[in-house]
């Protein structure tokens, strides 16, 4: 295991990534190795790299988009399915439970996999799941609006989901009912030790939690996550993109000091000025000690075009 996990009366020692390994080390875990124990000021918004229990699909099916496209994009689920399932918990809602079951079996390991029946509009759940807070009794579960990014698509079932999964067990956890303000969770990124990442063109879009500006969505953020602060990028966009902007197609932290980013080395590509800008407000940045991050380069992706140009990054990883 990874992650190394206690609690304390006040706080939960947490185990940070930090750079290096061995070989074996990078084909398990990305190089990232745990051997730097802090305590964290529970409760805390948790990184990317913390302990999981578990991860949620939301299963696409005719009445969402990929409808056009359904049999690809399905086999691609299953392919993703089975990865998971063999590691961890893979909790998947759909309408249609017994269909997808059919789908997987014989495939997937389904002594992992739990169904939650439950209406959707799309299959993004990284956008419309819960928000997870933890804290020395155990996880909060925050259910903020999913609006479609900014009512670009409808997602009423799918801002249904969480509240439904928590009630019929299926996710474990205290519910918070959050839905007063609009996030999703491809839009923040966590350090997991009281630094959040985000941009200012998302969260800042009037069709999202307008007329809330930046201080007003910085301290609720900070309250609500009990963050130290929050770093906003004001740079830096995917063609083709409907989240605007969202931080996980651009910058993830890889540990409280090292933030991975998309950078574009061809001065043709209509995103060069917008990711040069990018990462020179990254190089400003400085860690919670004052250091500057550790900044490391990622490709741009190579153009893909269906009719448009497709937003595609390695950032989401």
């Amino acid at each position: 295991m990874i992650y190394s996990l206690k609690t304390k009366k006040m706080g939960i020692m947490v185990g940070l990534p930090t750079s290096g390994g061995t070989e074996k080390d990078l084909q398990l875990n990305f190089g990232l190795t745990v051997n730097d124990q802090v305590e964290m000021l529970a409760p805390f918004l948790p990184a990317e790299w913390f302990l999981q229990s578990g991860i949620q699909l939301t299963w696409p099916h005719a009445g969402t988009d990929w409808a056009y496209m359904l049999a690809e994009v399905q086999e691609c689920f299953i392919n993703i399915a089975r990865e998971i399932a063999k590691r961890e918990l893979l909790l998947i809602v759909t309408p249609y439970p017994e269909e997808v079951r059919k789908q997987i079996i014989g495939t997937v390991n389904m002594d992992n996999v739990r169904f939650l029946k439950c209406d959707t509009n799309d299959t993004w759940a990284r956008d419309h799941g819960a928000i997870t807070l933890m804290d020395t009794g155990g996880a909060s579960l925050l259910d903020f609006t999913f609006n479609g990014w900014g009512e670009k698509f409808e997602a009423r079932l799918d801002n249904q989901i969480t509240r439904r999964a928590v009630e019929v067990g299926a996710l474990k956890g205290q519910y918070k009912d959050c839905l007063n303000f609009v996030l999703e969770g491809g839009s923040i990124e966590s350090d997991g030790a009281g630094t959040l990442l985000t941009t200012s063109e998302c969260l800042l879009s009037p069709h999202r939690n307008s007329p809330m500006n930046r201080v007003d969505i910085e301290e609720y953020l900070c309250r609500v996550f009990h963050l130290q602060r929050v770093l906003w990028l004001d740079h830096g966009y995917l063609s083709g993109d409907d989240t605007d902007s969202h931080i996980d197609t651009l910058a993830r932290f890889c540990s409280p000091d090292t933030i991975a980013y998309v950078k574009c080395t061809d001065s043709e590509d209509e995103h060069y000025e917008a990711l040069c800008k990018m990462e020179e407000q990254l190089k400003t940045f400085r860690t919670t000690s004052g250091a500057p991050y550790r900044l490391l380069a990622l490709p741009m992706a190579d153009k893909i075009e269906v009719e448009e140009r497709l937003p595609a990054t390695y950032a989401n990883f």
